[in-house]
């Protein structure tokens, strides 16, 4: 609530004054955006409190946003039943804004989307599954695509992002282990994106990073991991296993963007021969092809290996085989993430893909698992173990990337 409005001082409302606050708040934009951005504030009043700026700051603040396209603000929303007073401004992120081109490639296909602010997919393609032997081609499949995507929509678009299931190095942004894509080791993804993208005549700068750095970026922002300060997340995606960590609000990179691959941690020292040339990785012991390959199915190429995997887990856990492979798995991810949460003492653990539909299907034997292992465990130190929310969720990240700059300096990134 904003309550009353205080009388005005002599030329308080003029437009001298209005630039005013604006200038002296120019450096509260970013910030601004960024808490409509993620729901965080969705009055103004809730924006006042949290950038500690007057009302007329923050009001002005707000308009210049809203000038500027990116949001909405409803000087007349209706007061909630039992209220006092006046309510306060209600802050949207625009609907009919800019969006983002987010792009991600994984070992089934591809796809494109537009990603507006806040988050929300506005527009995407058909999901693609051929991926070819050369980065090239398929990166300019998918930027071809998006392209498309923004001349139907008439969207400007502020840069794009692409998500690949590869860890990246940096700075030169080269994809040292696509080792699901029949990529070349090493290959510079970012650059190869970078050039096709603007050969597409597509505004913004390039960006390309790991998809599941990418979804728990998109999860602390919009889905499961918000209100997490450190966050863990690991996901099991078309194939192999990734993992993410935020720190304290930021997503944790490692000195050359190699931190968390998770994928080759040890689970089953007899176990199946990695890619990596280890043996018993949780990317070949709790991945979709071994769960499928547990059960007796050919993991063949029809269809998405993550879809056939999730169909089984939502349809026939309570088939004796179904169950027994999927126990095995949630046996060997547990402890997995035992080992993590004794080392990194995350404050929720969220997972993706294939690990969570296992977390739905049997919530009770993973905490139970990650808890007898974990060191803490015993005195009930296992943080929350929740499931990613969002449909699309490294997409929406490759999106993020794209919006920084934006949420960075509004001014400096879109006039």
């Amino acid at each position: 609530m904003d309550g009353k409005a205080a009388p005005k001082a002599a030329g308080e409302g003029t437009p001298t004054a209005t630039r005013t606050r604006l200038d002296r708040g120019r450096g509260a934009l970013g910030p601004a955006l960024e808490l409509v951005h993620t729901g965080r504030a969705p009055t103004r009043a809730v924006l006042t409190a949290e950038l500690g700026v007057t009302r007329a700051t923050a009001g002005a603040v707000a308009a210049e946003l809203e000038a500027l396209g990116l949001i909405r603000v409803d000087a007349h929303p209706g007061a909630a039943a039992g209220s006092q007073g006046r309510p306060s401004h209600r802050l949207e992120v625009a609907e009919e804004g800019p969006v983002a081109l987010a792009t991600q490639v994984h070992a089934d296909g591809w796809r494109a989307a537009l990603v507006g602010l806040g988050g929300r997919i506005v527009a995407t393609t058909p999901a693609c599954e051929i991926v070819d032997a050369d980065p090239a081609k398929v990166l300019g499949s998918v930027v071809d695509a998006g392209a498309e995507l923004l001349r139907e929509t008439g969207r400007r678009c502020v840069g794009t992002g692409l998500a690949v299931p590869s860890a990246v190095a940096e700075p030169a942004g080269l994809a040292l282990n696509p080792l699901h894509l029949a990529w070349p080791a090493g290959a510079p993804v970012r650059q190869i994106f970078a050039e096709r993208v603007r050969a597409a005549g597509i505004e913004g700068p390039a960006f390309a990073a790991n998809d599941v750095n990418l979804a728990a970026l998109a999860e602390h922002r919009h889905g499961a991991g918000r209100g997490s300060r450190d966050l863990l997340c690991v996901a099991t995606g078309h194939r192999g296993v990734g993992g993410a960590l935020v720190l304290d609000g930021r997503l944790h990179m490692g000195s050359s963007g190699l931190a968390l691959e998770v994928g080759h941690l040890t689970v089953n020292p007899e176990g199946r021969p990695c890619h990596c040339g280890s043996r018993g990785c949780l990317d070949v012991e709790a991945d979709p092809r071994a769960f499928l390959t547990a059960v007796g199915r050919d993991p063949g190429p029809e269809g998405s290996l993550l879809q056939q995997a999730n169909e089984l887990i939502r349809t026939r856990y309570g088939d004796p085989v179904v169950r027994t492979a999927a126990e095995a798995i949630i046996d060997r991810l547990g402890l997995g993430l035992a080992g993590l949460v004794n080392i990194l003492n995350p404050d929720r653990i969220i997972l993706g893909g294939m690990h969570g539909s296992l977390l739905d299907a049997d919530p009770d034997r993973l905490r139970a698992v990650v808890a007898d292992r974990s060191l803490w465990g015993r005195q009930s130190g296992v943080p929350p173990i929740l499931a990613c929310t969002l449909d699309h969720n490294s997409l929406v990240g490759a999106a993020e990337l794209a919006w920084q700059p934006v949420l960075d300096d509004p001014l400096g990134a879109l006039v």
